[in-house]
């Protein structure tokens, strides 16, 4: 496959200032990427993980994938230097004194597999606090590898690599967006730093592309779960967290874990809207208000819509919740549709939803199309 690829939408270079005290965030670079709105693929929650990296001398590829941003604490050093928060290698050197550069081609790599395969729509690749010791330039590449690969069959010959962010420049301390139009369903990514240096975090935005076949045998599942390919479309507010938490894997674990809204002062309410997996036949319902004790939703509906063009149906009229509580709620019969809002009232928030069904005949065939369709 040929890869086709975009230049950073905001272009950074060079080194930047030295730490002087105060916020280290003070003088980050950093820009608005419109392919934020998509999930990130690379979510620890998800199940992502950095699984090899051929060198991690200063800093452990781990930290790439951490949730929250990096810190900097300007006296922290251990016994082989500056401590940092991120994925750091040490200086390459050349093979002679003669030549003591590293070569054109010296770089060093880390192997991330995807948490939810898909099709990646953007990558971030954050330098923070890296202001002198960052990569000169970086490339990233995705595989499709079924099964669990170990990392030595993933750098086997036979393995094909795809370029999704072309060798590039990158600059110091800041947050270095590449727009990716490769339509291909991506496992796992190979993150290169040319010759060397330290990246702080990952972020691979893009669109889950479930395995259809993994569907099919489970029957009945979850069809707006972001790891089996459900996605959020858009919603009313978003000004304490996004609403794609609603849809992450496993419980909420803390108030921020979940969708919640800022307070209303008018006589209106809150909403999310999603994209289900594929057409579906939806048969129960779960909407959870875990660690939302004191700001949960007072009253929730759910409604299901079949096509872009559909009606919305009510398949949950507004319902009571409590605060900090697993709701279930067992519809009166199947519901067909390819998209679902939840309405909340007036404001607060949701920890999650879950809408238990499976595919239908035509919501299968149009799954394992695509599937086939991104070369998998």
């Amino acid at each position: 496959m040929t890869a086709q690829h975009q230049s950073p939408l905001a272009r950074f270079t060079g080194d930047a200032n030295p730490y002087g005290g105060g916020d280290p965030y003070a003088d980050h670079r950093s820009a608005d990427f419109p392919f934020t709105q998509y999930a990130n693929l690379a979510d620890r929650q998800l199940g992502a993980g950095v699984i090899a990296a051929n060198d991690e001398f200063f800093a452990q590829r781990e930290n790439l994938l951490l949730p929250e941003r990096a810190e900097f604490d300007p006296e922290h050093f251990g016994h082989k230097g500056k401590i940092m928060d991120g994925w750091e290698t040490r200086r390459r050197r050349g093979a002679s004194a003669e030549h003591p550069w590293p070569t054109a081609d010296d770089h060093d790599w880390a192997l991330v597999r995807l948490g939810a395969p898909g099709v990646v729509r953007g990558i971030v690749i954050d330098t923070a606090h890296f202001r002198g010791n960052y990569p000169q330039a970086v490339s990233v590449e995705g595989a499709s590898v079924p099964g669990s690969p170990s990392p030595e069959e993933l750098l086997a010959d036979d393995v094909k690599w795809t370029t999704l962010v072309p060798r590039t420049a990158v600059g110091g301390h800041a947050a270095n967006g590449f727009a990716v139009d490769v339509e291909q369903r991506i496992t796992h990514l190979r993150v290169n730093q040319h010759p060397d240096g330290g990246i702080a975090r990952l972020r691979v935005y893009g669109e889950v592309v479930p395995d259809p076949q993994w569907l099919s045998v489970l029957g009945t599942f979850d069809v707006v779960a972001l790891e089996n390919g459900g996605q959020v479309e858009d919603a009313s507010n978003l000004f304490y967290s996004p609403a794609t938490n609603t849809i992450q894997p496993g419980r909420s674990r803390k108030m921020d874990d979940g969708w919640e809204t800022r307070r209303r002062r008018d006589q209106g309410h809150d909403w999310i809207r999603y994209q289900l997996v594929a057409r579906s036949e939806i048969r129960a319902v779960e909407i959870d208000t875990a660690y939302l004790k004191g700001n949960s939703a007072g009253w929730a509906s759910v409604s299901v819509r079949d096509g872009v063009d559909g009606e919305w149906v009510e398949v949950l009229p507004r319902t009571r919740l409590q605060p900090d509580t697993n709701h279930r709620f067992v519809l009166a019969g199947p519901s067909v549709g390819t998209h679902a809002r939840v309405d909340i009232f007036p404001d607060g928030g949701i920890s999650r939803l879950r809408l238990f069904g499976s595919l239908t005949e035509e919501g299968a065939a149009r799954l394992a199309a695509r599937h086939q369709e991104l070369g998998s």
